[in-house]
């Protein structure tokens, strides 16, 4: 069964929010098939630990108004790994060494991909 509805809206808020900090490497995972405990992983990645940080805080603030609020939240003193467990979607916020060394995108490689924004828009770019 894929990710639900909900997953999807929060996986979408939560990947503008990391990519409006600069996050790098935003990746959102559809892990349901294979969890039982969440529907998605979002990854994103910072060069350094107050980087780090700021993308969880802003994702945190992104889905507040969704109703969403992390359940769990592991790593924030550090800043190397944080992770925000919001019940239907896990963020995991890493250094990019971290990121590198954990290489999570290869422990789920079976997963499919959820389609993210991956860069934010620039100031007067137009759509259309």
């Amino acid at each position: 069964m894929p990710a639900s509805e909900r997953a999807l809206e929060l996986v979408t808020a939560a990947a503008a929010a990391a990519v409006d900090k600069l996050a790098t490497d935003v990746t959102a995972l559809d892990v349901s098939d294979q969890l039982f405990i969440t529907d998605a992983f979002l990854l994103a990645s910072a060069p350094n630990e107050r980087q780090v940080r700021a993308i969880a805080e802003a994702v945190e603030e992104k889905l507040l108004p969704l109703g969403a609020k992390p359940v769990r939240r592991e790593g924030e003193r550090e800043g190397r790994w944080v992770l925000l467990d919001f019940i239907d979607l896990v963020v995991h916020v890493q250094h990019a060494e971290e990121r590198e060394y954990y290489a999570l995108e290869r422990l789920w490689k079976d997963c499919p991909v959820i389609e993210v924004p991956t860069a934010a828009a620039a100031p007067g770019d137009a759509q259309g």
